[in-house]
């Protein structure tokens, strides 16, 4: 598998994301699971069934983190060149169509969240900005139809 480019601040998140599953999660639930079993017969102990159900989730989800920290390629983004957007810029995009400015954080997969202006260097729109300078005119199919920007600017 190749890196997997994240900011600092995804990276610190995935961590203690990992940590907290590690040292609270699991253990509440292993203690769940003990309580389940005091209860008597197993085969029909929707609370037993219910915690084991929960432990394959944590253990899948610590794996899954325990991957990524692994794989992470931590980009610094305090050096960003602003004369073309690259992982971890902010830009401002003009909507052509609207007038409506919009600004965005390129980012990896693991920490796109549009309510937070952050957008996946995967996305459609992310592949489109990436690379482009101020100025260019970015074209993106969506799936309410096609939208064209401006790169306004890289800040």
């Amino acid at each position: 598998m190749s890196r997997v480019p994240v900011t600092p601040e995804g990276y610190e998140s995935l961590k203690r994301e990992l940590e907290h599953l590690k040292k609270v999660a699991r253990p509440e639930n292993i203690k769940a699971i003990e309580e389940a079993r005091a209860h008597g017969d197993l085969s029909e102990n929707a609370e037993f069934a219910a915690a084991k159900d929960r432990q394959g989730f944590l253990e899948g989800r610590i794996g899954e983190l325990e991957f990524k920290i692994a794989n992470a390629d931590v980009i610094e983004t305090k050096k960003l060149p602003k004369d073309r957007a690259v992982f971890g810029s902010r830009v401002i995009l003009e909507n052509i169509d609207t007038g409506e400015d919009v600004e965005y954080q390129l980012v990896g997969p693991d920490e796109s969240d549009i309510d937070k202006g952050r957008i996946s260097i995967t996305s459609p729109l992310g592949k489109a900005i990436l690379g482009k300078k101020p100025g260019a005119e970015l074209a993106v199919q969506v799936p309410g139809g096609k939208r064209t920007y401006e790169l306004v600017e890289i800040v």
